[in-house]
């Protein structure tokens, strides 16, 4: 069974949309996204899976359109579960997120995804910055862990 983190679901439907997430550690510090807006929101990279796309071939594309970032030698972690409203797309969601560790290699280019910004930050600090419940359960498994 895969966890649920945040908010209990409303009486709603709610539409299945799985992701695939990031998280990029290098030298103490991980590689972030801030989505800029009235409230900005710290996230892991990664979005949304496309249909016919695996969850692997989403993370590179989305850890690149967020970031601008190639990465390497993902590992998954882990999954969760929550229950949100998706106002860029109108939508009441389900999100599958699916949480990978991966190499930061080289930044390649600038973010492409509208009003998002690449952050390097602390571990330490990322935990309770990050805007969900599940990427801090995560990152905060990851450096408790003390993987390298």
């Amino acid at each position: 069974m895969i966890p649920r983190v945040g908010h209990t679901p409303e009486r709603r439907r709610y539409t299945l949309r799985p992701g695939a997430y990031a998280i990029l550690p290098r030298g103490g510090r991980v590689l972030l996204t801030c989505q800029m807006g009235a409230r900005p929101d710290i996230q892991l990279p990664g979005g949304g899976i496309d249909p016919g796309e695996s969850p692997l071939q989403a993370l590179h594309r989305e850890v690149m359109e967020e970031i601008g970032w190639r990465i390497a030698r993902p590992r998954r972690l882990g999954a969760f579960r929550r229950f949100v409203f998706m106002p860029e797309y109108d939508l009441w969601a389900e999100k599958l997120c699916h949480v990978y560790v991966a190499h930061p290699v080289r930044q390649i280019a600038d973010p492409i995804e509208p009003d998002h910004e690449t952050l390097w930050m602390a571990q330490a600090k990322a935990i309770p910055a990050l805007g969900n419940d599940g990427d801090r359960q995560f990152l905060w498994r990851y450096v408790e862990a003390g993987t390298p």
